[in-house]
């Protein structure tokens, strides 16, 4: 079966856009559209609907979308593992890890990593750790470096690297930063920039409100913490934040029993053979987990579904 012909059905099915399916693959889009037809002849089905603009599987393309992954996965998978046979450190890397962590955690553990190993090709892409999670799930990157879910199910596993503290917090002129005393209630009242709803993040600030019976005011939501960072930092809005990335344009609000925080580390497939570059830099993230974490913290693993 035609490998490059899989790739472009793939890239097809998930970004639902010839275009789109071009951009990924570096390819022009006629390029794209030749292979899928090569594929599909080559196969003598339709793998795609075409009804104006809009493209859909058909019920083959359906069917053969699992075998696809599976497929392209085994091949890579054979790669790796007659790569490793000879010891060395190099070959590509694909990394997927979230914007925050890339841009807060990552450069130094990376600057380490490419001059410890400097035939290692990095593949870094920015997802939102949700969507990183599926390319681990799916095959698509070796390692993803993330927020790490409440509870992740095999055949992924989780390992801790970083606590990361959250705290609530607001621009020194906002109301909220006046009171004496603050409570849950009183955040509540006032509007919030938030997390978007598919995040972790939220869904660990969410649980708090819940608890209390409370409903917090989200007026605006973005997945980019830096961007809600300047927006707390204008006056408009609350929000939730690693404590990290508290200076003097926002302030802490001390909430009397409220403890937040996340978990940062990484996610692997274990089904799948990694790369000896993949394990050198699990490595390198395990050495920093020490340096960070107490001896007590184990990792993040559990073997039932969020």
């Amino acid at each position: 079966m035609d490998l490059a012909g899989l790739n472009a059905f793939i890239a097809i099915a998930e970004t639902g856009s010839f275009s789109l399916a071009a951009e990924r693959l570096h390819l022009t889009q006629p390029a794209v559209s030749k292979r899928l037809a090569a594929l599909e002849a080559q196969l003598d089905v339709r793998l795609f609907d075409r009804l104006g603009r809009e493209i859909g599987l058909t019920e083959a393309g359906r069917a053969l979308l699992p075998r696809a992954y599976q497929i392209l996965s085994v091949l890579d998978d054979t790669r790796r593992a007659l790569s490793n046979l000879n010891g060395d450190i190099g070959g590509r890397l694909s990394l997927a890890t979230s914007h925050h962590i890339g841009l807060h955690r990552l450069p130094s553990l990376l600057r380490t990593f490419t001059r410890a190993h400097p035939q290692v090709s990095l593949d870094i892409r920015f997802l939102d750790s949700e969507v990183a999670y599926e390319e681990v799930l799916h095959g698509r990157a070796e390692l993803a470096v993330i927020t790490l879910a409440p509870r992740t199910a095999p055949p992924v596993r989780a390992s801790t690297v970083w606590d990361d503290p959250l705290d609530f917090v607001v621009a020194p002129e906002h109301p909220l930063a006046q009171m004496p005393d603050v409570t849950l209630a009183d955040v509540a009242g006032h509007p919030a920039v938030f997390p978007g709803g598919n995040t972790f993040t939220h869904h660990i600030a969410q649980q708090l409100f819940d608890r209390a019976g409370l409903r917090p005011n989200i007026a605006m939501s973005t997945n980019y913490m830096e961007t809600i960072k300047m927006m707390v930092s204008i006056g408009i809005a609350w929000s939730v934040l690693p404590r990290t990335m508290l200076d003097e344009q926002v302030v802490r609000l001390p909430l009397p029993g409220v403890q937040l925080a996340r978990q940062l580390g990484y996610i692997f497939h274990t089904e799948r053979t990694l790369s000896n570059a993949a394990m050198a830099f699990m490595a390198l993230l395990d050495s920093e987990r020490d340096t960070c974490i107490s001896p007590s913290s184990e990792d993040n693993v559990d073997t039932q579904q969020e």
